[in-house]
């Protein structure tokens, strides 16, 4: 599985920025998805994860009511919505699949995208 991320950039604080993450190889085997991110000097850390099937998501505290997780299936592409952007969203953001096959899972990750909020 490979995953391309794209969307960053730079913004004011209170726009939107929406990221991509692109997957191929078998994407069929994958199973969660979700985006990280990662600030200077900082662990990286969840912001939403998206199941398959029915899609269940989930969301840090901190993006909760701001952000929204989707995937389009079609596509087989992962976006995030980001609104109301403070300057603490500043992080290189990332992508991750899980792929289960035969009880096995296996993480993958992408290059990351700069999102850099202005106050």
């Amino acid at each position: 599985v490979q995953l391309v991320e794209s969307g960053g950039g730079l913004v004011q604080a209170g726009g939107s920025l929406r990221l991509s993450c692109a997957a191929s190889g078998s994407s069929f085997s994958i199973n969660t998805m979700g985006w990280y991110r990662q600030a200077p000097g900082k662990q990286r850390e969840l912001v939403a994860v998206i199941t398959s099937g029915g899609g269940s998501t989930n969301y840090a505290d901190s993006v909760k009511g701001r952000f929204t997780i989707s995937r389009d299936y079609a596509k087989n592409t992962m976006y995030l919505q980001m609104n109301s952007l403070k300057p603490e969203d500043t992080a290189v953001y990332y992508c991750k699949a899980r792929t289960m096959v035969v009880g096995i899972s296996f993480d993958y990750w992408g290059q990351g995208t700069q999102v850099t909020v202005s106050s």
